[in-house]
């Protein structure tokens, strides 16, 4: 194999290529990519064994066709710290050559029959489509609120529910849920009208990496126990979460009385600043609203307290209700819209916000003492 690259374009494949590769893993043929080039293209795979990734570059010239599989970081690195525009690959047998104007690097490779197949997805060969905007703009919307430690295996992902031409997109650590609805290109068919599936976090946090171009489609093929998602050149595919996903329309408040509008960025840094005299100890801040004033106060035996105020329109109940601030600050980096709504019922219920009509997050209230 023979393979003349543009850099920046190889430098770019495989920072998104190397992002699959395991850091520790008894098998060290995992720690490699497979780089094969046929015609006028190269394609880039790497894989876990959970999780793949098949990335094709084009802006190569191939003079020999073959193909490798080498040290993903050895590869990575080298490609990262060249200074030229254009760097030649060249494999024979199990020896890999990378070469810039000035360098020279020798890597040892493996057989690639030892390679695991890593799943491909056709042109033509969906089940929804979606633009990658829109997607990502839903992952970063609830990616947040998945469970990052749990014995409940069915919540470390994403849930996809299809409901005519739009998918909602449902996450919960068992203390928040944060659920959005994004649009689908068009309607699937019946058989998939109320499809549902779990998707791991750690690949929706790879297709959100995935860089985006205006109006780009997304291709989802679901199987048996695997996802593939494709777009443009990148084709990701993965097994799905196993389990049962909570029924999240149960703790979703639908008869609070409390209604605020606030301003998203005001809020925010009312949040923030509250929680800057908490501890580990007391990190919960309290959120009290009055017919006046909405005030944020947090505090801590050792540091002191801290109170900000916000003037609000409320003709309602008074009430006292404590929150964590990390998960108030997580949700308030997300709305995009200017204000937001609250909507609390006692002290002892879940809070609720919502941003128009596709987005809402549900969170559980704390004892402060």
């Amino acid at each position: 194999m023979k393979v003349t690259f543009n850099r920046s374009a190889l430098a770019e494949a495989l920072g998104l290529v190397t992002s699959v590769v395991p850091t520790r893993t008894p098998k060290p043929v995992l720690r490699c990519v497979r780089v094969a080039a046929a015609e006028n293209q190269v394609r880039i795979c790497a894989t876990n064994l959970e999780m793949g990734l098949n990335y094709l570059v084009s802006e190569v010239e191939v003079a020999r066709e073959g193909e490798i599989v080498v040290e993903a970081g050895h590869l990575a690195d080298i490609v990262r710290e060249s200074s030229e525009d254009v760097l030649t690959l060249e494999a024979e047998e199990s020896t890999c050559e990378v070469r810039g104007s000035d360098s020279r690097f020798t890597i040892y490779g493996q057989d690639p029959a030892q390679y695991p197949k890593v799943p491909s997805l056709d042109e033509g060969e969906s089940d929804l489509q979606i633009t990658l905007t829109e997607i990502q703009s839903g992952i970063e919307q609830c990616l947040f609120a998945t469970a990052k430690e749990s014995s409940r295996y069915a919540i470390n992902g994403v849930l996809w529910e299809v409901q005519g031409k739009k998918l909602l997109l449902v996450a919960t650590d068992g203390r928040r849920l944060a659920r959005c609805r994004v649009s689908l290109h068009e309607a699937p068919g019946e058989a998939l009208a109320k499809e549902k599936i779990i998707v791991p976090a750690k690949t929706m946090a790879l297709l959100d990496k995935v860089a985006s171009h205006e109006e780009e489609k997304v291709a989802v093929k679901l199987l048996d126990s695997q996802v593939l998602i494709r777009c443009a050149n990148v084709v990701i595919s993965s097994n799905l979460v196993e389990g049962n996903f909570p029924k999240y329309q149960d703790i979703i408040p639908s008869d609070y009385d409390k209604k605020l509008t606030l301003p998203t960025d005001a809020a925010l840094s009312a949040v923030r600043r509250a929680a800057l005299l908490t501890s580990e100890e007391s990190k919960g801040i309290k959120v009290s609203v009055n017919n006046n004033a909405l005030v944020f106060s947090g505090s801590s035996p050792e540091a002191g307290a801290a109170e900000v105020s916000m003037p609000i329109e409320y003709a309602g109940e008074p009430i006292d209700i404590g929150f964590n601030p990390q998960f108030l600050i997580d949700v308030l980096r997300v709305i995009r819209a200017p204000e937001f709504d609250l909507e609390l019922g006692q002290s002892d219920r879940p809070g609720l916000i919502k941003s128009g009509a596709d987005f809402l997050y549900v969170l559980m209230p704390i004892n402060l003492g």
